[in-house]
C-alpha cells in the first residue's frame, strides 16, 4: 500500500522542517531553486543551517508534519487492515467476520497551512539551496549542503 501525502509550501516555495538535534525550526526550497540546483547531486545527507549537525534527508519531519501524516494514513489504514482480515477470513465455517461501520474511523484532520514567515538566506558555498531562517537569528548559520558555517 502506498499513499501522497501533500504538505504546505509558503508563498516563496519553501517547506518548513525541524533539526532532529536542536529542534529548532527552519525551511528548505522545495525543488530546485534555479539551474545550479538542478544540476547539483541529489544530498544524501543535510546539515542544519541552525546548529550545523547532519541528518539524512528524510529525518526533517516537523511534529505537526508527522501527526498530519499520522492522521490521514490511519483512517486507510485502518479500512485496508479490515479488508484484509475479511478476505482472509472469506470462505471459513468456523470464523465469521463483519466488518464495522465505520464509526470508529476517526476523522480526517484539518489541512496544514504554512505561513510566510522567516528570511531567504542562502550560503557562499551552496547558494543554490537557500533557506528561511527565524527572523531574529544572528548568526552564525550552516550551509544546508556542506554544514561550513557562515555569517549573515
Amino acid at each position: 500500500m502506498s499513499m501522497s501525502v501533500s504538505l504546505p509550501l509558503d508563498s516563496d516555495g519553501f517547506l518548513r522542517r525541524e533539526c532532529p538535534h536542536c529542534e529548532g525550526e527552519f525551511k528548505w526550497h522545495e525543488g530546485p531553486a534555479n539551474e545550479d540546483a538542478e544540476q547539483a547531486d541529489v544530498a544524501v545527507t543535510y546539515y542544519c543551517p541552525l546548529c550545523g549537525e547532519p541528518a539524512p534527508p528524510d529525518h526533517w519531519w516537523t511534529t505537526a508534519q508527522l501527526d498530519y501524516v499520522q492522521e490521514i494514513a490511519t483512517p486507510m489504514i485502518m479500512r485496508q487492515v479490515s479488508d484484509e482480515f475479511a478476505n482472509a477470513l472469506r470462505g471459513s465455517k468456523h470464523v465469521t467476520y463483519k466488518p464495522g461501520d465505520g464509526g470508529d474511523v476517526p476523522d480526517a484532520p484539518s489541512a496544514l497551512s504554512e505561513p510566510d514567515d522567516m528570511r531567504i538566506v542562502a550560503s557562499p558555498c551552496h547558494d543554490y539551496e537557500p533557506v528561511k531562517v527565524p527572523d531574529d537569528l544572528d548568526g552564525p548559520l550552516h550551509c544546508l549542503v556542506c554544514g561550513s558555517a557562515f555569517a549573515v
